[in-house]
């Protein structure tokens, strides 16, 4: 079976995208699988998921991590149901806004909306909901702090595709070397700043050297 495949709908005067998945072989990946791979799990600074497989395995994958120490993100795309067993398994959950919406039913277009539904996903059981903006940036609470950090602009935007897979790979990579929440939150937003002024999904994935590069000059 091939891997899986998105195909990809852009809005020329936006930048703005819909995207139609076919999951390929990743909608067969199994509670099977996951535990087969639990050593290697466990072994990593930061396990991160999203819902292109099967919920089940998802959630398998997640207690694994979170049982041997890890730290857990999920990024709730595409959008569905969740269930308080995986919130709660969840250390950083990363919806955009129509996301958010789409598991708290609070409607998200500013930042103090974000917070609302923050204050919602905690209250589920994650440990600290992350909200993607858009060119608003992005917002993180957790029961202690709040933190707003905007779009880190790093020319025009070509098309958002992406954008948020940028965004959660740079905040894991932060987060796995060590840096404050707020510090991954910042890492993460350049990261996805330089991903939307180029065309593409994996090839508009910036450098280490282009991020560190954005966020010296910010």
């Amino acid at each position: 079976s091939y891997t899986g495949a998105a195909y990809i709908f852009i809005d020329d005067a936006t930048g703005d995208n819909a995207i139609i998945i076919s999951p390929g072989a990743a909608g067969r990946i199994s509670i099977e699988d996951v535990e087969a791979k639990t050593d290697l799990i466990q072994s990593a600074n930061v396990f991160i998921t999203q819902l292109e497989q099967p919920m089940a395995a998802a959630q398998r994958a997640l207690a694994i991590a979170k049982a041997g120490g890890t730290t857990t993100i999920l990024n709730p795309a595409p959008a569905a149901e969740l269930s308080d067993e995986i919130l709660a398994l969840c250390d950083y959950v990363t919806p955009n806004e129509s996301e958010a919406e789409g598991i708290t039913g609070i409607p998200v277009e500013t930042p103090e909306d974000a917070a609302r539904a923050a204050d919602a996903l905690i209250a589920r059981g994650v440990g600290a909901a992350i909200i993607t903006l858009g060119a608003q940036g992005a917002l993180y609470k957790d029961t202690n702090i709040t933190v707003h950090v905007p779009a880190l602009r790093a020319g025009e935007v070509v098309e958002t595709t992406g954008a948020g897979d940028a965004f959660n790979g740079g905040f894991a990579v932060a987060l796995a070397e060590g840096m404050s929440p707020e510090d991954a939150l910042r890492f993460g937003c350049a990261t996805a700043g330089i991903s939307v002024t180029r065309p593409g999904t994996a090839p508009a994935m910036p450098t280490r050297t282009e991020i560190d590069a954005l966020l010296a000059e910010n």
